[in-house]
Parts: C-alpha cells; structure tokens; sequence
C-alpha cells in the first residue's frame, strides 16, 4: 500500500513537471508568432556579424531569454535596426513585407525550436541578463540580450534558399 502511495505521489509531480514544460514551449511558440521584440546595435560585431540587443517580453524571463535568438535572426530579416551611439543602423536583408507569409514553408521550420536559424546566431553573454536588462512591465518581463547575428552567412543561406535575391542581382553587367 506504502509503495502504490509513493508511486501516485511521483505520477503526480512529473505530470505537473511535464504539464509546465508543455506550457512554458507554447507560450514561447505563441510569442514567436507574434515577434514581440526590440532590437538595438550594441556595437560593431565581426566581420560578417551584427552585435545587437533584443529586447524581448514573457512571464517568465527565462522563455525571453531563449526568444531573444529567434527574435534577433527575425530582425536581421525582417525589421533592420536603427542606429544608435555611434553604431550605424542596418536595413533588414528583405523589404518585402509579405515575404514570412509567402515563405511560410521555410520559416515555420526555420524559426521552429532548435531550427535552421541557431545556426547564425549566439548569445554573447552566456545567458546572464544584467539586472538594467531586466524590466518588469506590468505581469510580464522585458529581458534586454546581447546577440551576436551571423548576417553573412544568413544572407548567403537565404540566397541558396531562393528565400530572397543575391545582393546582386537586378543590376546589368
């Protein structure tokens, strides 16, 4: 009887467990439909690469943190960024505004957990948020992270892809 206890107790802790996982992977998959995020240059990053803060907003700062990737190779993409400090501001690699939509087959992929778009991202910071980094705004937090966007090599993948133009192309020769 002692054993049938204790088995029912642990039944009931990994499904809360596993019942939270599901939540908290749902939540971040709902906030990256809707790319809630801030980006800003930090500062010149590597040949090829843009050193940018993203800004980005959960209930649990935690699932912001791990946002922040997706939303910085969201950015690069789609939205640029303008400049600041000293740091000159950077147009998206598309400006065609339909494209996530009309491409919708390679970005849900792409932007799915553990997706293509890790590959041109890191967090530069080993995932530390300073505390000025950390804002709580109204039940949810704005988490400030420092990236760093393989743009290069983002671009030269998105051309192979067909997703958008070689930089290029258009021009006559």
């Amino acid at each position: 009887m002692k054993n049938v206890i204790i088995l029912c107790g642990l039944l009931t802790v990994v499904s809360f467990v596993l019942s939270s996982c599901s939540t908290s992977k749902s939540t971040a998959d709902r906030y990256t439909r809707e790319w809630r995020y801030e980006m800003e240059p930090v500062n010149v990053g590597t040949q090829g690469s843009y050193l940018v803060k993203v800004w980005s907003y959960s209930k649990k700062p935690v699932v912001a943190i791990e946002q922040a990737k997706k939303n910085a190779v969201h950015g690069i993409i789609f939205t640029g960024f303008t400049g600041m400090n000293g740091v000159t501001g950077k147009k998206p690699l598309t400006n065609n505004p339909n494209l996530e939509e009309e491409k919708k087959d390679f970005f849900d992929p792409f932007f799915a957990d553990g997706g293509k778009y890790m590959k041109f991202v890191s967090i530069t910071n080993d995932g530390t948020v300073a505390a000025k980094d950390r804002l709580k705004v109204g039940k949810e937090y704005k988490i400030g992270v420092i990236v760093s966007v393989k743009v290069d090599l983002l671009r030269e993948d998105l051309e192979n892809a067909g997703i958008i133009r070689k930089l290029g192309a258009g021009f006559a020769r």
